[in-house]
């Protein structure tokens, strides 16, 4: 194995849906549940900024909330760190997640995981979206990686299998959802002892 993929919320940050919608509620209890849904989709999959997304909201000052969300309402997962600082030399690191560009830039250098990521691949990025498998094989395109030679990380079953149909070792991380046919890490120490 040359490279793991790692996916960002469930994985690298504690929540796996983000907690955003509940972050909208609190301040904007009004909204409108299926719009929110898809302009988060639209702002996940490029079409929208993060600063349109949020200003479609109803937030003021949409600079100020985007920051707000990922320093206050997000949770790095600690033991990445620890698994980063021994795994980092051994393997390439790259980032395989469905997010709105803006945050995951600032995820990115807020919680200092630009120094471990070798490549970046994000939805907004690149118009495609996990369980697609279009963003697997460009993920392996930008990171010149044959696909026995990756890890992939995930929370979601659905898109660990994806992976694996590719040829893609999966690893499905934590404890939210439970499949005997996959390969499992409940935490990035379970996760250190299958890359050794």
């Amino acid at each position: 194995m040359k490279t793991i993929i790692f996916d960002m919320y469930g994985v690298i940050i504690k929540e796996a849906k983000g907690n955003f919608i509940p972050y909208v509620y609190e301040r904007l209890p009004d909204t409108d549940k299926p719009q929110l849904k898809q302009w988060f989709t639209q702002a996940g999959s490029g079409l929208l900024t993060s600063n349109e997304f949020l200003t479609l909201l109803g937030f003021d000052d949409p600079e100020y909330h985007m920051k707000n969300y990922v320093e206050n309402y997000l949770t790095m997962d600690g033991g990445f760190y620890t698994f980063a600082d021994e795994f980092c030399g051994k393997y390439d690191f790259a980032l395989l997640s469905n997010d709105v560009s803006a945050w995951s830039e600032y995820i990115c250098e807020h919680y200092g995981l630009n120094g471990y990521l070798s490549h970046k691949i994000v939805s907004a990025d690149v118009g495609l979206r996990k369980p697609d498998p279009a963003i697997y094989t460009l993920a392996l395109e930008r990171i010149s990686a044959d696909p026995a030679d990756c890890v992939f990380v995930d929370n979601k079953a659905e898109n660990v299998r994806v992976a694996e149909h590719l040829g893609i070792k999966g690893v499905i991380f934590g404890n939210e959802e439970s499949d005997s046919n996959l390969l499992r890490a409940r935490d990035f120490a379970e996760l250190a002892e299958l890359m050794k």
